[in-house]
């Protein structure tokens, strides 16, 4: 990822933050080869990223675990889960939309359209999604907000971990970890219901009659969203993650990120009240970015691997910025080009539209029409036919040559279809279910949402030097238009050297 910063005092911040350096080198005294894990406690800020993470925080969840319970009317005796992954009915519900197994293509197109949805967001903004919306993001920030309501802001946390245990410590420690298993349960449990009827899985659960998957599921979710969100945090995203690898292929001098403006910042330093401003920069070096980020960075070093944008960093500077009455936005959303251009006392420029938006934009635009144009062109039925192949024909004795068939016939649709089978491609073929008369065509109904086994053969005259197999054609039509697939038919002719 380019890095504009040139001029900027890497002076470390100093605090109970800072203290990963000390890990280091009794890490490297030790000869450890791994690095501890030092604890961040990150504080409590106010400001417009904060709420908007707080909004964000509240939509997403509440879109999670209601969503499940959301009903929509189907015919029969369809399931009226609006969003329902039928495992058991091999159907993916998503309100009035039905998908079938063999139309994974659409949920392929869905996958393809929300990857480039990322990469042009990351490309113009950042990374948003993972400050904002990313499930780690969101869990890690509530459980965070479990543990301050235990056991208070980052002072009052770092001094209760350094603290002996005691009645005080153990209720609020017990009492945080008792929270956190049931948010991490009730994740678990919201996430099944994904996948059966909700009301009536969760009456199977409680009564110990839900299939094992359901059980297994939920454990698996419940441990890793308690470990995820509650123990490891920043780890999954710096370790675990591949994104913060991927997305710096998407970045470059003009994506907007959560940024420090050094040509106002340095040279940083204390300030009292009443000093001058003259001859350096609005920076008091106070570290209330760094304390306040889940992350346990600090901005000012330049991007970052670790950094998730979040913006909470931006709201505890500008709080400072308040409190000494210089200007808000030290730290704030800005490009690394529109800082060096300010560095040089030029006016900074600002490209939303560049190559790689423009790429990105045009694939989402193309694969989300190629999607949706599919959506609405879907076809009611579908029609595959199969032919014997053992024997491939059998010669009747008045000498007509009869080639069998199964033709598998989809009803897409919440209603019973009556279909007319024809045969064409073979002079003077003829039509023939078992058990009736041979014909031209022959009616088939089909049931609604279903797929039904149609047994099919075909009979016609051998035709003499004819070609040992000639091309043909299945059609049935129903209400939904006429519906085609290509076949052979085996003349018994046996082919010429």
């Amino acid at each position: 990822m380019p890095t504009v910063i040139d001029n900027v005092s890497r002076k470390p911040a100093e605090g109970p933050q800072s203290a990963a350096g000390k890990v280091r080198e009794k890490a490297k005294d030790k000869g450890s080869l791994y690095k501890p894990r030092v604890p961040i406690y990150p504080k409590l800020v106010h400001g417009q990223w904060r709420r908007i993470k707080w909004a964000l925080l509240i939509l997403t969840l509440t879109i999670y675990y209601v969503t499940p319970w959301i009903r929509w009317e189907r015919p029969g005796a369809l399931p009226d889960q609006a969003v329902l992954v039928d495992f058991f009915g091999r159907r993916f519900y998503f309100f009035g939309i039905q998908l079938w197994p063999q139309e994974v293509h659409f949920i392929t197109g869905l996958l393809v359209i929300a990857a480039l949805a990322l990469f042009l967001v990351t490309a113009l903004f950042g990374r948003l999604w993972c400050g904002y919306a990313c499930p780690q993001t969101v869990w890690t920030d509530l459980f965070i907000y479990i543990e301050r309501a235990f056991e208070g802001d980052r002072n009052a946390r770092m001094r209760l971990a350094a603290a002996p245990m005691s009645l005080d410590k153990l209720w609020r420690k017990g009492g945080k970890h008792l929270v956190w298993l049931g948010v991490a349960f009730g994740t678990g449990g919201a996430w099944i219901f994904y996948f059966r009827d909700a009301p009536t899985l969760l009456v199977e659960f409680w009564a110990g009659k839900a299939p094992i998957q359901s059980y297994l599921s939920c454990a698996i979710l419940t441990a890793t969203t308690y470990v995820f969100a509650g123990h490891m945090r920043e780890q999954v995203c710096t370790y675990m993650c591949p994104w913060p690898r991927i997305q710096g292929a998407m970045l470059d001098d003009h994506s907007l990120q959560v940024t420090y403006r050094y040509d106002r910042g340095e040279t940083r330093g204390p300030h009292k009240k009443g000093q001058s401003w003259e001859g350096r920069g609005d920076c008091i070096d106070c570290n209330a970015c760094v304390v306040a980020c889940p992350m346990g960075i600090d901005i000012r070093n330049g991007p970052q691997l670790e950094c998730i944008n979040c913006g909470l960093c931006i709201d505890a500077c500008d709080e400072i910025m308040d409190r000494v009455e210089r200007p808000r936005a030290l730290i704030a959303y800005d490009t690394d080009a529109a800082v060096a251009a300010r560095a040089r006392k030029e006016t900074p420029v600002y490209k939303p539209i560049r190559s790689r938006t423009i790429y990105y934009a045009v694939a989402l635009v193309l694969v989300s029409g190629l999607v949706g144009w599919g959506l609405l062109n879907r076809q009611p039925m579908d029609l595959h036919a199969l032919r014997d192949r053992n024997p491939t024909f059998v010669r009747l004795h008045d000498g007509t040559i009869r080639n069998g068939y199964t033709l598998k016939i989809a009803n897409r649709t919440f209603v019973p279809q009556t279909v007319d089978v024809s045969f064409r491609g073979v002079a003077g073929a003829r039509l023939r279910a078992p058990g009736e008369r041979a014909g031209e065509t022959l009616s088939a109904t089909i049931p609604a949402n279903e797929v039904r086994a149609v047994r099919v053969f075909v009979t016609a005259d051998p035709a003499a030097g004819a070609a040992e197999s000639l091309p043909a054609v299945f059609a049935i039509r129903g209400a939904g238009g006429v519906f085609e697939t290509k076949t052979t038919f085996i003349t018994g002719t046996e082919a010429r050297p």
